[in-house]
């Protein structure tokens, strides 16, 4: 590929990037946690988008061309581990649940990368051990290969709102429902509904970063009415998207007052 740039280390280090702002794609020989303080972080390689609101992480293996986009005002907290060491053990991009003691330790970790003392050798440590606890979240829109399922995703991204079957997209896209719903499972493992809630929780979340009411996100994004959003947007992230931001900000803790 093109213009890949390549920053051997990958940086340990804390960034702002107002929103809509990019870093375009390069690779590193190190692996890196990436997390978002506030905001929510995209993360795109050739295999698809990851994406994390303020109580996820993203793990990004050594050698893998990544670039981010910010949603909303982002808070970037950058990890970087070297090559061989891996406490995951993942060889692929994956979301990772961030508890409130490993937001503290990350943003702790990143606040002064420069210095060298005992003490952050040990914060260190216990930031590794929190990794390795970390649950790992399906929060990924995976990129089609096949462009019959292309032209499908595609029709779904631009208007998370369209409510059509999989027969319909197909009709309009030229395919046939049993030939996508295969290329649904074999090429994502999800079915084309799975997916398509994957897809508008992420344009849920992009939305919400920029502080458009429930109510309308609800809408924008295809649920039939905010409750029905609201259930599910609780199932997959632990909260209500009311409370997102200001819960994300605190790491996944009650906000105060409420």
């Amino acid at each position: 590929m093109p213009d890949i740039r390549h920053t051997p280390t990958a940086p340990t280090r804390a960034k702002v990037l107002a929103a809509g702002e990019r870093i375009d794609a390069h690779r590193h020989d190190d692996h890196q946690i990436v997390y978002a303080g506030s905001g929510v972080l995209a993360v795109t390689t050739d295999a698809g988008t990851w994406f994390a609101p303020g109580n996820r992480a993203i793990w990004v293996p050594a050698g893998t061309v990544h670039a981010h986009r910010a949603h909303g005002h982002l808070d970037l907290h950058l990890v970087g581990l070297p090559a061989d060491d891996n406490p995951l053990g993942l060889d692929a991009p994956t979301v990772l649940a961030v508890s409130p003691l490993l937001r503290e330790l990350i943003l702790v970790h990143t606040r002064d990368p420069a210095e060298d003392s005992p003490e952050r050798r040990r914060l260190f440590a216990v930031l590794r051990d929190q990794l390795r606890a970390s649950p790992q979240q399906p929060l990924r829109l995976p990129t089609p290969a096949d462009p019959r399922l292309a032209a499908v995703c595609a029709l779904v991204h631009a208007d998370p709102a369209d409510s059509r079957t999989l027969a319909a997209l197909g009709a309009a896209t030229g395919a046939g429902e049993r030939t996508l719903s295969r290329l649904f499972r074999a090429e994502f493992g999800m079915t084309f509904p799975q997916w398509r809630t994957q897809s508008r929780l992420y344009h849920a979340l992009r939305l919400l970063a920029e502080d458009t009411p429930v109510t309308a996100v609800a809408h924008r994004c295809g649920w039939s009415s905010a409750s029905a959003f609201i259930d599910v947007f609780r199932r997959s992230f632990g909260h209500t998207p009311g409370t997102h931001n200001r819960r994300t900000e605190q790491g996944g803790q009650p906000p105060r007052g409420g």
